[in-house]
């Protein structure tokens, strides 16, 4: 699914807006289990993300460690 919502954003033309965009999706629209689990599978390498989609949850990984 991440990658679907990151093919979404790909036409943006600004990287940063893209990567904000599936993040504030994935915070508003997935369910805290669902966030937990793609963050540990990208950090062990077990999902095949695109290189925005591991943008957003690497992004995701930091804004939930700090907040």
């Amino acid at each position: 699914m991440a990658n679907d919502i990151a093919a979404y954003f790909a036409s943006e033309p600004d990287r940063e807006a893209a990567i904000s965009g599936i993040v504030n999706h994935i915070e508003k629209t997935w369910d805290p289990r669902m966030r937990r689990q793609i963050i540990q599978q990208s950090a062990e390498d077990a999902v095949g993300l695109s290189e925005l989609a591991r943008a957003a949850v690497d992004r995701l990984a930091l804004t939930l460690r700090v907040g």
